[in-house]
């Protein structure tokens, strides 16, 4: 999956993780031990959000790339 939403990526001393959030889907959060796995886990967790969204019959939100809008 090609990850098209904004990821917010930072250390978590106290969870001593990798946090991932996703602004533009709300409550979508990942966490990992690496970077890398951090970023993974968020796209796995971006498809079961769009999914979940799509069975319960709620908007999916398009990506606004705030961060190419701000150049």
């Amino acid at each position: 999956m090609s990850v098209k939403y904004e990821l917010i990526i930072y250390w978590s001393e106290p969870d001593r993780f990798f946090i991932v959030e996703v602004p533009e889907l709300p409550g979508c959060m990942a966490d990992g031990q690496t970077y890398i796995e951090a970023v993974t886990n968020a796209e796995v967790v971006i498809q079961e959000w769009i999914e979940t969204a799509q069975e319960l019959g709620r908007d999916i939100p398009t990506s606004q790339g705030k961060l190419l809008s701000t150049r």
